[in-house]
């Protein structure tokens, strides 16, 4: 039963290629192989499919086509095209440096893609791959390989042979691990693994030693290896929509990295050491289950952007007054019922953003925020403002909406570059003239 059921799906493959592959070639074409095809067994269609795919190849190489099109060539069977092949690209393209292959309907690549040993730029993306060939691992000269929206499930052991590369774009495919090799390749600067089914990485990856740019959004990745502090030349993690509950101390061992996204996860607590991170300028937390931050925080000297929407937060810590370059400040759908006076040290803050808190009061030091532009306090439970919102002159949007205030300081009326007053469903009873003839209220 269970083999009737394999071969079953093997041949609901077959045909589901081959209509693929229909895709690709003219109709007249098509008539042609399929009229080939018949007496063809389950067991050789695999040969009929990759030489299918050797013409598809073949027809994008230059002069390709042409040859292809050739009276005494072009009414071959298949096969005898494909005997063909690895002579005419020994001919005619051993000195090709770069080859477009995307959106060309592969369902296989060909293993002579290992006669094009000058090869340095190999595009794959969009194509129906859903493996590649031992044969890739020759392309010793290759520095830019895209995979991106292909079928890949897994990735052969030889892709750790590519020593010159640089860019491996591996986006919207459908890995669930990737084999140990993968720290074999030195030279490797980019790496994007977006939209796959990772469920964890190998400790190998550490050994990337010039690797810069790492993608790995919307995977299920549920912890990352303690060797990821390794990665001495990171500048860029992007880990949004995983399924992280930590983040390993050796996080901040990442001194190069700039920007690390860990929006949509479902971390509850940050390592101390990302105090380490010294040069990091965008911090991106949204959607975790944070129910407090490390007074750390405070030791990141270059962050400019820190997002903690949605999350648990209760409290900030006073240190937070200590991010000197902050620029943009993100708590939106927290817990918060206070804030602390030391967020009036911000002085370089332009967008603070406080929406569905429960906060009651806020403190005299917020005035102190001498470049706020956009503040957004939209249901909480204010009952007044304090004076000193008045002194914030670079003030242009006010979003005060759903709270319980009664009145309004009138030192809002000072706010020169304010453009923007949202006061919805407030039981506000006194308003200056001044402030409701500007604000049309």
């Amino acid at each position: 039963m269970t083999r009737e059921i394999n071969l079953r799906n093997a041949g609901y493959q077959v045909f589901k290629q081959v209509f693929t592959l229909a895709k690709s070639i003219s109709p007249l074409e098509f008539k042609e192989k399929t009229e080939e095809k018949r007496g063809l067994t389950l067991a050789n269609y695999s040969s009929y499919l990759v030489n299918i795919n050797r013409l598809l190849f073949w027809k994008i190489l230059p002069g390709g086509e042409e040859y292809l099109s050739r009276e005494e060539i072009k009414h071959l069977p298949v096969e005898k095209k494909g005997e063909l092949f690895r002579g005419w690209i020994e001919e005619n393209c051993k000195d090709l440096t770069f080859l477009n292959l995307s959106k060309a309907g592969l369902t296989y690549l060909p293993p002579e893609i290992c006669q094009l040993s000058q090869l340095q730029e190999l595009d794959l993306r969009e194509n129906q791959l859903t493996a590649l060939p031992t044969e890739i691992g020759q392309l010793s000269e290759l520095q830019y390989l895209y995979l991106n929206q292909n079928q890949l499930t897994a990735l052969p052991a030889e892709i750790g042979r590519l020593s010159q590369l640089e860019w491996l774009d591996l986006n919207q495919n459908q890995l669930t691990s990737l084999p140990a090799e993968i720290g074999w390749l030195p030279q490797l600067q980019w790496f994007y693994l977006n939209q796959n089914q990772l469920t964890s990485l190998p400790a190998e990856i550490g050994q990337l030693s010039k690797l810069q740019v790492l993608y790995l959004n919307q995977n299920q990745l549920t912890a990352l290896p303690t060797e990821i502090g390794q990665l001495s030349e990171l500048t860029r993690l992007f880990l949004t929509q995983n399924q992280l509950t930590s983040l390993p101390p050796e996080t901040g061992q990442l001194s190069q990295l700039q920007y690390l996204f860990l929006n949509q996860n479902q971390l509850t607590s940050l390592p101390a050491e990302i105090r380490q991170l010294s040069n990091l300028l965008q911090l991106h937390l949204g959607q975790n289950q944070l129910t407090a931050l490390p007074t750390e925080i405070g030791q990141l000297s270059q962050l400019q952007t820190l997002d903690l929407n949605q999350n648990q937060l209760t409290a900030l810590p006073i240190e937070i007054g200590q991010l000197s370059q902050l620029r943009a400040l993100e708590l939106n759908q927290n817990q918060l019922t206070s804030l602390p006076a030391e967020i009036g040290r911000l002085s370089k803050l332009q967008w603070l953003g406080l929406s569905q808190n429960q906060l009651t009061a806020l403190p005299a030091e917020i005035g102190q925020l001498s470049q706020l532009q956009w503040l957004y306090l939209s249901q909480n439970q204010l009952t007044s403002l304090p004076t000193e919102i008045g002194q914030l002159s670079q003030l242009q949007w006010l979003e005060l909406n759903q709270n319980q205030l009664t009145a309004l300081p009138a030192e809002i009326g000072q706010l020169s570059k304010l453009t923007k007053l949202e006061l919805a469903e407030n039981p506000l009873k006194d308003i200056a003239e001044k402030i409701r003839q500007r604000f049309r209220l």
